[in-house]
């Protein structure tokens, strides 16, 4: 899915990465929020999703963009991943905690 988005989006900003890790953090919350048992969470959500996301991947872009003197850039991307990754974790959470 990131591949794609990348290639659809060719920009210095990393949008597949940024799509991935942001539906990553909803859906983990969800999970959370559902009150499922620990045997599932770790399933679904160790296994799962974190094969899914992709921080190791959002670390490295953060620090290419930070070499390439693309400062600005980079403050968005971190800021983005990690505000609004919260903000969908915790609405994934009440989502769950919902249904």
């Amino acid at each position: 899915m990131s591949k794609k988005i990348a290639e659809r989006f060719q920009t210095a900003v990393p949008y597949g990465t940024l799509t991935v890790n942001l539906s990553g953090s909803f859906l983990l919350g969800l999970m959370i929020g559902s009150g499922r048992g620990t045997d599932f969470l770790l399933f679904a959500g160790t296994g799962f999703m974190g094969a899914y996301t992709t921080f190791s991947t959002f670390k490295l872009e953060s620090v290419t963009l930070a070499g390439q003197s693309q400062f600005g850039k980079f403050a968005g991307y971190m800021g983005v991943t990690y505000l609004l990754g919260l903000v969908l974790a915790y609405t994934g959470y009440c989502l769950g905690r919902l249904l």
